[in-house]
C-alpha cells in the first residue's frame, strides 16, 4: 500500500531530475518523477520507493522490522525536504529580478538531503571537480563494494559502501590523482574507524571545523555536504562551475562569457538573497542544465 506524504506546497518535482543524474547502479532508481532505493537501517535492511502524481507525494516500502518504519520516513522526508514551507523562499529569490521568472515558473523548489551523511561526503569528494556524469561513473564502479541487499526490487540489489568498505577495497577501483585518492580513502577510514563524524547534530561552524583541516576537503565540499546533511538554507558556493553558468545564463551571457565571471562577482549578487542562497543555487544549477 503506498503511503500519502504530507507537504506544504507548492512542491516542485525537479529534485527528481537532481536525484536521476546522479543515482548510483544497483543502488538507486530514478526519473523525472520517481525515485527508489535501498537503505540500511539501524538494524535492518529496507528499500523504498517515492512517486509523484503531480499532486501528491506516494511512499512505498519494503521494511524487514517494521518497527524501524518511523526511521525510513524521517529519513524520506529529510532527502525530499518535505518538512520546508516554500513561501518565504520563493518569495524572497521573487524579489530578485533575475530569478523573479524562474521562481514564478518553478515554485516549491526542494533542496535535496540525503539518507546517510557519510554517504554524500564520500560522494561529495568523489564529485570535486569532475563533471556529474564522471562522478557518477565513479560511484559506479565502487557500488560494487556493496552489500547485497536481502531486499530486492528492480535493478535495485545492493547498498552503497559502507566507509569500511570503501577504505578497503577502493583503492583498487578508484581512478585519477593519486592524491584525491588517497584523500577519498583517509575520510573513508577516518568515518569507519569513528575518527570522524557527521550528521543532523552538526552545525556549519562544526561541519567545517571537522572537514577543513583535513587533507583534500575544501570550501566547495563543506558547504555542499551542509546542504545535503544539515539542510542549510543559506549556502552560496561562489567557486561551483554550475553556479557560474546558471548566473550568466540567466543574464544572457554566452557560455564564454560566463566562464568569465568571477567568484567575487557572484558572492555580491547572491548576498541580498540572505538567508535562502541555497535555494537560489538550486534555481542556478538548474539552468546551467538546461540547452
Amino acid at each position: 500500500m503506498a503511503v500519502a506524504l504530507d507537504f506544504t506546497p507548492p512542491f516542485e518535482p525537479g529534485i527528481f531530475d537532481f536525484l536521476a543524474v546522479r543515482a548510483v547502479a544497483g543502488i538507486e532508481e530514478a526519473g523525472p518523477r520517481s525515485y527508489a532505493r535501498t537503505v540500511q537501517l539501524e538494524d535492518g535492511h529496507c528499500w523504498f520507493s517515492i512517486q509523484w502524481d503531480g499532486r501528491a507525494l506516494y511512499l512505498e516500502h519494503d521494511v524487514e522490522r517494521p518497527e524501524e518504519f518511523p526511521e525510513l520516513l524521517a529519513k524520506v522526508r529529510h532527502l525530499f525536504n518535505l518538512d520546508h514551507s516554500p513561501a518565504a523562499a520563493d518569495a524572497a529569490l521573487g524579489a530578485n529580478p533575475l530569478l523573479a521568472p524562474r521562481v514564478a515558473a518553478l515554485p516549491g523548489m526542494r533542496l535535496p538531503g540525503c539518507t546517510d551523511p557519510a554517504e554524500i561526503l564520500i560522494r561529495a569528494m568523489v564529485g570535486q571537480q569532475i563533471t556529474v556524469a564522471a562522478a557518477r561513473t565513479a560511484l559506479n564502479q565502487l557500488a560494487v563494494l556493496g552489500t547485497p541487499s536481502r531486499l530486492h526490487h528492480g535493478s535495485t540489489q545492493r547498498f552503497f559502501p559502507t566507509p569500511a568498505q570503501i577504505a578497503a577495497g577502493g583503492r583498487d577501483i578508484l581512478r585519477g590523482p593519486a592524491r584525491r585518492i588517497d584523500s577519498i580513502l583517509d575520510v573513508a577510514a577516518r568515518l569507519a574507524e569513528g575518527q570522524l563524524s557527521i550528521g543532523a547534530e552538526d552545525t556549519e561552524e562544526s561541519l567545517a571545523a571537522k572537514l577543513l583541516p583535513i587533507p583534500g576537503i575544501g570550501p566547495w565540499t563543506v558547504g555542499y555536504v551542509a546542504m545535503r546533511v544539515l539542510g542549510s538554507s543559506d549556502i552560496f558556493l561562489p567557486g561551483d562551475a554550475a553556479v557560474r553558468n546558471g548566473y550568466g545564463f540567466l543574464r544572457g551571457d554566452t557560455p564564454a562569457q560566463a566562464r568569465s565571471i568571477k567568484a567575487a562577482e557572484l558572492s555580491a549578487a547572491a548576498e541580498p538573497l540572505r538567508p535562502w542562497r541555497s535555494y537560489a543555487t538550486l534555481h542556478l544549477w538548474r539552468r546551467a542544465g538546461e540547452k
